[in-house]
């Protein structure tokens, strides 16, 4: 039986190394950035929370934890699907 050989591609070989990438990992961008606007919320969420502790509104600690969570967690999740 007669080995075939592969066709060549007339693909431009940048082009055919993007799409092999995204075959590997799909939905990349779209992951990173819904991890960067998860990131942002809770960066926003901190920001709120500190502008009313300096103005001498109380602050539920449970809150204040749940943003701290969720920004250092979406952004480790960032960080890591580089």
């Amino acid at each position: 039986m007669p080995t075939t050989r592969p066709k060549p591609t007339s693909l431009d070989p940048e082009l055919r190394e993007r799409l092999l990438a995204e075959a590997k990992a799909p939905w990349k961008g779209l992951r990173r950035a819904l991890w960067f606007a998860l990131t942002a919320s809770g960066a926003i969420g901190l920001a709120v929370m500190a502008m009313r502790l300096s103005a001498g509104s109380e602050v539920a600690s449970g809150d204040l934890l749940i943003q701290l969570g969720a920004f250092f967690g979406f952004g480790l999740l960032l960080w890591r699907d580089r």
